[in-house]
C-alpha cells in the first residue's frame, strides 16, 4: 500500500461526494449522529488542514481551524494544498508530531485517507446520493481502520460495527466495521439515531 496513494485516492473520492452539496443544505442530518452537514463538513476540512500541518510542519496542532463560510470551498483548497506537501515530501516523509506522540508520515497519510473516504461517504449519503466507496479503496482502507480503531474507540468516535448479509461488497464491510449502515436508501432523520462518529 502506497499510503500518499491512498490519499490521493481518499480525497478524490471525497471531493466526487462535496461535489454534490446543496448551498442551502448544511443542516441536514448525517450519518454521524451528533453533526448536521454544515458540522461534519467542517471537521472534514479539519481532518484536512491537520493532515496538511502534519504533512508540511512535521507538527499537527490540537486546535482546529476557525470554521470557515462556505466548508466546502476551503475543503477542496485545503485538499490540493495538502497533495501538493505529499508529492514535496513524499520522497523522504518524516515523522509528524501529533500532541505528545510521534506518528510516521506514511500511517499519518494511512489514517488520513480513511478519515476522508469515510466521511465523504457519510456527506453523500446526507446529500441523499448512492456513492459507494470504490472497492479497491475500501479494501485497503479496511486493514488501516483495523488497525486504528480500537474497542475503546466504540460509543465515543465510533458505534459498534454492524452486522450486514454476506457476501458483501468491499465498502459494506468497512463502513459497517466503522458502525455505519451500508444501505444504499436515501439516509433519512429517523435513520440518524443508529449512528455515531
Amino acid at each position: 500500500m502506497n499510503p500518499g496513494e491512498l490519499l490521493e485516492r481518499s480525497l478524490a473520492y471525497a471531493l466526487g461526494s462535496v461535489a454534490a452539496v446543496p448551498r442551502e443544505g448544511l443542516r441536514r442530518p448525517t450519518p454521524c449522529a451528533e453533526w448536521d452537514l454544515g458540522e461534519l463538513l467542517r471537521h472534514l476540512d479539519d481532518s484536512v488542514d491537520a493532515l496538511y500541518e502534519g504533512v508540511a510542519d512535521g507538527r499537527v496542532g490540537l486546535c482546529p481551524a476557525p470554521p470557515a463560510a462556505d466548508p466546502v470551498c476551503v475543503f477542496r483548497e485545503r485538499a490540493r494544498a495538502l497533495l501538493g506537501a505529499w508529492a514535496a515530501v513524499s520522497v523522504a516523509p518524516s515523522p509528524a508530531a501529533v500532541g505528545d506522540r510521534s506518528m510516521d508520515a506514511g500511517l499519518l497519510a494511512a489514517v488520513g485517507a480513511l478519515e476522508v473516504a469515510v466521511h465523504g461517504w457519510d456527506v453523500a449519503r446526507a446529500c441523499g446520493r448512492a456513492r459507494p466507496i470504490p472497492s479497491g479503496l475500501a479494501v485497503e482502507l479496511l486493514p488501516v481502520a483495523r488497525f486504528v480503531v480500537a474497542d475503546a474507540d466504540r460509543g465515543v468516535r465510533f458505534a459498534d460495527p454492524v452486522g450486514i448479509p454476506s457476501p458483501a461488497r468491499p465498502d459494506d464491510v468497512l463502513l459497517a466495521f466503522l458502525g455505519r449502515r451500508p444501505g444504499r436508501d436515501s439516509f433519512s432523520a429517523r435513520a440518524r439515531s443508529v449512528f455515531r462518529e
